[in-house]
């Protein structure tokens, strides 16, 4: 009975499987170059810390908890790193953000998509999707879709967008929970 309510559901929002486009590993050593030592840092988000975030870029992280990581060579901090999901009517997508030891965006990869959006993910990064964010700085508002729009399609625009909202999430949990902490 339950599988009976369910398809019409999924069909309907027709989800499709999801596709790893780049190991957590390998994005994690492309966007902290140079560290030998990888730390995570978990925020267990209060209420109010959740409403504010929500707020700010409409989202909370899953369970209320962001996970933010360190690379360090020795005692040198040699940047930050945040996955963050997408929820789209066509299923979810993952995007890893880097960050400087300054605070600035050092670069944004895609590590996961749909088996439907792969492609449209696929043509926004071969449009220069991820060069448009390098540099931005938390409270900074990403403008990728925008930037690419004269290079892509119509559903590599749309999932650029989707990529904006990722980029805007982990600026704001960064600039909020992370800057100025002690790692």
């Amino acid at each position: 009975m339950k599988l009976l309510i369910l398809a019409p559901l999924a069909a309907a929002l027709h989800i499709t499987p999801v596709v790893v486009l780049v190991k957590r590993p390998d994005a994690v050593q492309a966007l902290l170059p140079g560290a030998d030592a990888y730390f995570a840092r978990e925020v267990h988000l209060s209420q109010t810390d959740a409403h504010r975030l929500h707020q700010e870029v409409d989202w909370s992280p899953e369970d209320g908890v962001l996970t933010l990581y360190t690379g360090k060579t020795g005692s040198t901090v040699v940047g930050a790193l945040e996955f963050v999901r997408v929820d789209t009517p066509h299923g979810p997508i993952e995007v890893a953000v880097g960050f400087t030891p300054q605070g600035m965006v050092r670069g944004v990869i895609v590590t996961k998509a749909t088996v439907e959006t792969k492609p449209w993910v696929l043509e926004a990064v071969a449009a220069g999707l991820a060069n448009q964010y390098r540099e931005l700085q938390p409270g900074a508002v990403p403008h990728g879709a925008a930037a690419i729009a004269s290079r892509a399609g119509n559903l590599a625009q749309y999932v650029a967008a989707e990529v904006d909202k990722g980029v805007a999430r982990a600026l704001a949990a960064y600039g909020t929970f992370y800057r100025g902490a002690k790692t």
